[in-house]
């Protein structure tokens, strides 16, 4: 067979696989944002249960956790109809956003006997992004610090290398696998764990970030 050969035999088997890999993304966009909203609407929950110890606190992170549901379902919704999720172009204090963060973790935190915290460092600049998203991704990792690790999470943001370092660190024993093999897994829809990792990283990519 000659190279021109060759080349137009794989393109029907390329055409064949376009509308798999297309639908394969479909469903991994509908699998992320099913992930997205049981996350809130389980941490809402809690923190309902949390009021009767500090109801203040316990009331905004139910509020700010429906908030998130919301934007869960209106990906469910644009992952139902093939579209990529919604994006805003914000300027993020990065700063409030850890506090806000800490703010609606913390009454869900205290039935674990863990705490949420914030370190404070030097001054943050400001980031381009959406806020919405920014709190999704560290969220995803405060929830994962609180489900697989250990001691208190702390969150930390830092200048670094003209942007953003943001930091969340537990005192548990860490990943099982590298972060990037369990991202990876997640993008093609295999393995148990992971997509709250794969999720954070892709909201982190968008701003050109990682």
């Amino acid at each position: 067979m000659t190279g021109a050969q060759a080349v137009l035999a794989l393109a029907p088997a390329a055409l064949a696989l376009a509308p798999w890999l297309a639908a394969r993304r479909r469903l991994e966009r509908v699998a992320r944002a099913g992930h997205e909203l049981r996350a809130p609407l389980c941490a809402a929950r809690l923190a309902v249960h949390a009021a009767a110890r500090d109801p203040g606190p316990a009331l905004a992170a139910v509020d700010r956790e429906l908030e998130r549901a919301a934007l869960a379902l209106a990906d469910l919704e644009a992952a139902r109809a093939g579209r990529p999720p919604a994006q805003r172009r914000d300027r993020v204090d990065v700063a409030a956003l850890l506090d806000e963060v800490r703010g609606g973790w913390a009454p869900l935190a205290w039935p674990l006997d863990r705490e949420v915290r914030v370190e404070r460092g030097g001054p943050v600049p400001a980031v381009a992004g959406d806020a919405r998203r920014l709190a999704q991704a560290v969220g995803n990792l405060v929830a994962n610090a609180l489900e697989h690790g250990d001691g208190p999470v702390v969150l930390r943001a830092r200048a670094a290398g003209g942007g953003v370092r943001i930091e969340v660190d537990d005192a548990g024993g860490g990943l099982a696998v590298p972060l990037a093999r369990l991202v990876r897994r997640r993008r093609s829809g295999r393995g148990a764990r992971g997509r709250g990792l794969a999720i954070a990283a892709a909201i982190a990519r968008r701003p050109g970030g990682r």
